[in-house]
């Protein structure tokens, strides 16, 4: 006789209890955890480039950037999900006293990679829009120079591509600009 695996949905709170004891990372979308795929060298230097150029330029702010290991909670569905870099210019407020997850990202980042590109352009962003807070939301690709902008308009999102290493990307919310030469520094494309 065989067995037929169950899937079980689980709670926001369940989630949260084997996520703070998981190994790896995993995000939580209408009750399921969903792994979250390794990053290749062009992700992770395009992701601490951004880190590393928002840091230094939010340095005398009263603005806080954090790493891919910050969770952003989101509520229609709750779902928790790992933004590449996240921007937070107001008081922080978190979930809980784990401090692990954010309630009111300013600005949100992810690096597109092929397996997830079509997950984040949309699924992600659905949610992250939820976020009243949330004003600036930046895909970044990793194969060619290309950042797509999103900038809350009310009642809209207006939407900007940036395309040139010489163009500079304002970030309206949190005051401050990103170079698109230092986002893809040591970057290398395929020809």
């Amino acid at each position: 006789m065989s067995s037929v695996a169950v899937q079980t949905r689980l709670t926001p709170e369940q989630y949260l209890i084997l996520e703070r004891k998981a190994a790896t990372k995993s995000e939580y979308l209408s009750g399921e955890r969903i792994a979250m795929p390794g990053a290749s060298r062009e992700h992770n230097l395009i992701t601490g480039n951004i880190l590393t150029n928002l840091n230094n330029r939010l340095v005398n702010r009263e603005c806080e950037v954090y790493a891919s290991d910050m969770r952003v909670r989101t509520h229609q569905p709750p779902s928790y999900i790992y933004p590449d870099v996240t921007v937070v210019c107001d008081e922080p407020r978190f979930e809980d006293d784990e401090f692990d997850t954010l309630l009111n990202p300013t600005v949100v980042v992810e690096v597109l990679s092929p397996s997830t590109e079509a997950y984040d352009r949309n699924e992600k962003f659905a949610r992250y829009k939820q976020l009243t807070s949330l004003q600036e939301y930046l895909l970044v690709s990793q194969d060619r120079v290309c950042v797509e902008h999103y900038l809350r308009r009310e009642p809209q999102w207006v939407w900007s591509e940036f395309r040139l290493l010489e163009q500079v990307l304002p970030l309206v919310s949190i005051r401050c600009e990103l170079p698109l030469h230092a986002i893809y520094r040591r970057v290398r494309f395929d020809a």
